[in-house]
């Protein structure tokens, strides 16, 4: 049997560092004295990660790791270039985009309409919606060899329109909303195109990143998940999905949430 193949997309952040090593941590190993050849009669797992402006230090035998910038088209184009002979060797089991951004040294989720700037919505629909597209587009003829292929992006429940019910962040909402969006019309065409990739939005849950760092004070401390917490959760729900649940938005304990 060939080896299972994964690429977490984001692994310079806290949740997509602690989805490698759950995922290594809990797949075959490859034998002691590996060939070159992924694929192995043990069926080991080997991942590929991206990082952006510092490369992590998680080092394995079977991790890659790759410098990618998730806004830009041409390098996405080019990894899924540069990781084909290793995909016809052994097919893409998933590919999670774990990259988002809420805020930064001058953006701030706005508290009301008069802090909302136009800058602010194309910036995150660029970090935290467009990337999946790109990711999907390019990383297609990888994901439709394997017979049960996952395709996810973390979202956040902020991204449901029917469970709004205390405004404000309106760029990071629309931009949540705009991805899940993209990724129910993406399970649509996948339907006929790819029917052997289940597409997903997942929610994590808040965990104790740099993200959610300024708002942790209102959530009550059993709400608050470490990293290593919430890989455990993604990767247990991700174990289970299967191509005839495509197309749906999951929280982290596998609730299903509306869009």
């Amino acid at each position: 049997m060939n080896a299972s193949q994964y690429l977490i997309v984001g692994a310079g952040g806290g949740i997509g560092a602690a989805l490698v090593a759950r995922i290594l941590a809990s797949e075959p190993s490859l034998p002691p004295e590996p060939s070159s050849s992924l694929a192995t009669d043990n069926a080991a797992c080997f991942v590929h990660a991206t990082w952006h402006r510092r490369k992590p230090e998680l080092e394995h035998p079977q991790l890659r790791w790759h410098q990618l910038d998730v806004t830009d088209d041409s390098q996405i184009a080019n990894l899924a270039s540069e990781l084909q002979a290793d995909m016809q060797q052994a097919p893409l089991h998933w590919l999670v985009n774990c990259v988002g951004v809420l805020h930064h040294e001058t953006l701030q989720p706005e508290k009301n309409l008069r802090a909302v700037k136009a800058a602010a919505i194309s910036e995150l629909i660029d970090i935290n919606c467009t990337p999946s597209l790109l990711l999907a587009k390019h990383f297609a003829p990888h994901l439709k060899q394997h017979k049960a292929a996952v395709f996810a992006t973390v979202s956040a429940k902020v991204g449901s329109i029917e469970d709004n019910r205390l405004g404000g962040w309106y760029s990071y909402r629309m931009s949540k909303a705009a991805l899940n969006m993209a990724l129910k019309t993406l399970s649509i065409e996948w339907r006929r195109t790819h029917p052997g990739v289940c597409v997903a939005a997942l929610h994590p849950g808040t965990t104790a990143t740099g993200l959610s760092e300024p708002f942790q004070h209102n959530v009550p401390s059993d709400q608050l998940f470490s990293s290593a917490k919430t890989a455990d959760y993604l990767y247990r729900l991700m174990s289970n999905l299967e191509p005839s649940a495509s197309g749906r938005f999951w929280a982290f304990d596998g609730e299903e949430l509306p869009w």
